[in-house]
């Protein structure tokens, strides 16, 4: 069977796999903190007809190797800066930097992470997100508690009815990851730590300056729509290159079996 029927449905489901993350970061164009992933590719093993040689007998400096095809080889997550949006709201507050929210969720050993600034309060006066997990480093609000403020160091500050002084509520925990890459996603706006992440760094507000919070903003996606586009006209345009290729290899081995007629 000719080599190029199974070449050009590697390449149809390298680009099938292209399409599908593109997908995902489209229907995400709107999603807090959402980082946008890209696949990567690597060629496959290739058959060696004939070798290079170079000796007294013969001199022949390239040799002929056909190619099998392509593989994905990873989808990487671009942790780049989305653009901070306003709000207007107090309590949405956007990262800037390569920073995350420590995470809490009820019933779980281990801490998550998320880029997802959208704080709300629930009816016990905690900082949640909008599943109800809880934002660590952030004490019990009071039941009174008003004009609840964000400070870039995310020090959460609020006032009490009668008493005209902030009071301090806690500070936001943000950890830092060596391989952000690494993270587990697990939906929701929540990351895992792995083994391949690396441990959390604990985020110093008063010795890094690289990570500051900007109250009243989030931070938006970063996928860009035309970029996107233009890479799915790409890889659809390659696809159905691909399956011509097929249709060319079959008419081939038709012509062959219609010799003997």
């Amino acid at each position: 069977m000719m080599r190029s029927l199974y070449t050009a449905s590697t390449g149809m489901y390298a680009q099938q796999l292209n399409v599908d993350v593109l997908a995902h970061n489209m229907s995400n164009v709107n999603t807090n903190g959402f980082k946008r992933q890209r696949v990567e590719f690597q060629d496959l093993l290739y058959q060696n007809i004939r070798r290079p040689a170079a000796n007294m007998d013969i001199n022949q400096p390239t040799g002929m190797a056909v190619g099998l095809g392509v593989k994905p080889s990873a989808v990487y997550t671009v942790f780049s800066q989305g653009n901070p949006q306003p709000t207007e709201n107090p309590l949405d507050v956007a990262i800037t930097g390569s920073a995350f929210f420590r995470i809490e969720v009820p019933g779980q050993d281990d801490y998550l992470y998320t880029r997802d600034g959208s704080i709300k309060v629930d009816a016990e006066g905690r900082l949640v997100t909008a599943d109800g997990n809880y934002y660590v480093g952030v004490d019990e609000l009071d039941p009174e508690a008003y004009d609840i403020l964000v400070e870039k160091n995310g020090i959460i500050t609020y006032k009490v009815p009668g008493d005209d002084e902030p009071q301090e509520a806690g500070q936001l925990e943000l950890v830092k990851f060596v391989n952000p890459g690494g993270l587990d996603k697990l939906g929701g706006n929540l990351y895992q730590a792995t083994v391949n992440s690396g441990e959390p760094i604990d985020w110093d507000a008063e010795e890094d300056g690289t990570i500051s919070l900007l109250p009243g903003y989030l931070e938006m996606s970063n996928v860009k729509i035309v970029e996107e586009m233009v890479q799915l006209i790409t890889a659809q345009r390659a696809y159905e290159i691909n399956s011509k290729v097929i249709q060319s290899s079959d008419e081939m081995l038709q012509t062959a079996a219609n010799l003997r007629r």
